[in-house]
């Protein structure tokens, strides 16, 4: 058994992860040879899948910056993947270092990759844990024993939602999720989308259904649904590029070229 509870044999290396595979498209070396394979596919047929996936990464911190400048010291961060850094807790470290961070993910290889990262590391804690789940993520004693839920709590489902399918219901994991979490605290949140891509992405979807996950990419108008009971901070639901940047923002033909995920941040009432 390894420290986070789980058995050598329930480490599959037979499947592609969606996690590694992302770890392989931001250029990491966290992934196993069936993750590169698949993702080499993907690639062949959709290569700005690379800038798109940085262009999230970089949504990512932008986010986490701006929900701990407005106040929030303690955050959830659901399918973090294989830490890549600068990580989550230490973005909002950078900005406040009493900012204590819970990581889940329920891919046994990014448990022991984070246990190895996160030792000795301060207000951070892991929970191999399933979205799919969220009334056992809440329950979790790695989230109880660090999360405070009568205070306000920054909860991040980014680049996740999109390997949950409709049967799965979406909705109701967020709903689950942020029905316990009190006002002042915020949803971060990134999600893939066709709608820039009219024909969808045939290859890819075919690839991960033979991952541990299926690609199941919305309309903007779904995404922004599971925003329900919060208010979008500006500027809303948009492409990841778009969402506070750091510099100029991508002209139009590249932004529909790598437009692969909405982003938004709201705030609960």
């Amino acid at each position: 058994m390894t420290e986070h509870g789980f058995s050598a044999d329930q480490i599959d290396t037979s499947r592609p992860h969606p996690a590694r595979m992302y770890d392989y498209y931001l250029g990491g070396r966290d992934n196993y040879e069936v993750d590169r394979e698949a993702a080499d596919q993907v690639i062949k047929d959709v290569p700005e899948i690379l800038p798109a996936a940085r262009s999230n990464r970089a949504f990512l911190r932008r986010a986490v910056k701006s929900v701990v400048e407005s106040g929030i010291r303690q955050i959830i961060d659901i399918g973090t993947g294989i830490p890549t850094s600068p990580n989550t807790h230490e973005v909002a470290q950078g900005v406040s270092p009493d900012v204590r961070v819970a990581y889940v993910d329920n891919d046994p290889i990014v448990a022991s990759h984070a246990g190895a990262r996160l030792t000795g590391t301060s207000n951070t804690a892991f929970a191999l844990a399933d979205v799919r789940k969220p009334e056992a993520i809440l329950e979790h004693p790695a989230i109880r024993g660090l999360i405070d839920f009568d205070e306000p709590v920054g909860l991040m489902l980014v680049a996740l939602l999109h390997f949950v399918t409709d049967d799965e219901d979406p909705r109701r994991i967020v709903n689950t999720l942020t029905e316990a979490l009190p006002p002042g605290s915020h949803l971060v949140l990134s999600h893939g989308t066709a709608d820039f891509h009219p024909d969808g992405f045939p290859t890819a979807v075919k690839v991960y259904r033979g991952a541990t996950a299926t690609l199941n990419p919305r309309p903007h108008a779904d995404i922004l649904a599971l925003f329900d009971g919060f208010e979008l901070q500006e500027p809303g639901l948009v492409q990841v590029p778009l969402w506070r940047p750091d510099g100029p923002p991508p002209p139009a033909d590249e932004l529909a070229r790598i437009g692969f995920f909405y982003g938004g941040v709201g705030r609960k009432d």
